[in-house]
């Protein structure tokens, strides 16, 4: 039997998201968001094709794509509240490391598991900022399902999408835990 790793598993089972609203600078510097890029990317990913890129958005890259809501909200018809709630999450960020899911053409691999891998990525990013004492949050919005705001915005290709955009920082307050899931309720126990 492999050996237990009583350290991780106590962090996964105590982990817990940070409100991005609540993130602020400090953010990590390159050499430690490489390492956590690097852990990211130790994902499940079925035929090694690797079908999802980063896009690391610093300060000056935020305050570009929050000026380009107002005009996508318009265009869309989004209503107001949702077009603050997005403003701000660009606005007020100092990281955020974009997760692009960039699917390959495979004969062998079909496109919901190249989209099952972006999405592991995500909360590999996640919970390698949180164990590494940074908070940190996975958010998406009507802008990261824009194909004209992630062009034009983020430089994606037509086949390209948002997989999730993770908001990373120094936390300034510690939210509450929430309820969980039951777990008996979710769980079906099959013997044959």
């Amino acid at each position: 039997m492999p050996k237990r790793n009583q350290a991780a598993l106590d962090f996964l089972l105590s982990r817990r998201s940070r409100p991005a609203k609540t993130l602020r600078g400090p953010v990590p510097d390159r050499a430690e968001i490489e390492l956590l890029l690097t852990a990211a990317a130790r994902t499940p990913d079925h035929g090694k094709l690797e079908p999802w890129r980063f896009i690391v958005l610093e300060k000056p890259a935020l305050e570009r794509l929050a000026g380009m809501v107002p005009a996508r909200a318009e265009a869309l018809d989004v209503p107001e509240d949702k077009r603050d709630k997005v403003l701000a999450q660009f606005r007020d960020a100092d990281l955020v490391i974009a997760v692009i899911e960039s699917p390959v053409l495979s004969d062998k691999i079909p496109p919901i598991e190249q989209t099952y891998s972006a999405g592991a990525v995500c909360l590999s990013l996640l919970n390698a900022a949180l164990a590494s004492g940074w908070g940190a949050n996975w958010l998406s919005g009507w802008a990261s399902h824009d194909p004209e705001f992630c062009i034009e915005g983020l430089g994606l290709t037509p086949n390209e999408r948002v997989a999730g955009l993770i908001h990373i920082g120094t936390e300034t307050s510690t939210p509450p835990e929430r309820p969980r899931p039951d777990i008996a309720a979710k769980t079906t126990w099959r013997s044959a």
